[in-house]
């Protein structure tokens, strides 16, 4: 009962949903992961970590960089008939094709290069809004 409410949890989300419809072209590094969905990389990790909670994806680690991929074929029979179903149930499903469409795009850049880009992003310190800059001027900082 409780890998199937780990599973039905983990489906439950648009975007879980879209990643692994994703990742059954194959692994992909959590950078092509942000700019194919353009999530932040924090919530693209929350999402990466309830599916490898459920069983449906699997991680590796090089270097700095995550690289995701679905379950395979040792992973249980439950997990199995889910992707099984996602596949079947969205085969022709319009959002999922534009997905795979951008992915090809995704692919095609240069993988490293992608993740020091977004690498950089993160550390950058974030520049004050509009309305907290005028707040400052307004206090004299």
């Amino acid at each position: 009962m409780r890998l199937l409410m780990m599973i039905t949890k983990a489906l439950a989300d648009e975007n879980r949903v879209r990643m692994l419809m994703a990742l059954r072209r194959g692994e992909l590094c959590a950078c092509q992961i942000v700019e194919l969905f353009g999530l932040a990389p924090s919530t693209v990790s929350r999402h990466m970590w309830i599916l490898r909670a459920a069983g449906l994806v699997e991680a590796r680690k090089n270097g700095r960089w995550v690289h995701y991929r679905r379950a395979g074929g040792e992973a249980s029979p439950e997990v199995r008939g889910a992707l099984r179903w996602l596949d079947e149930s969205l085969r022709s499903d319009s959002e999922v094709a534009a997905d795979a469409k951008r992915l090809e795009e995704v692919r095609e850049l240069d993988l490293e290069a992608l993740c020091r880009a977004q690498q950089r992003r993160k550390s950058k310190p974030a520049r004050p809004s509009a309305r907290g800059a005028s707040r400052a001027a307004r206090k004299g900082r």
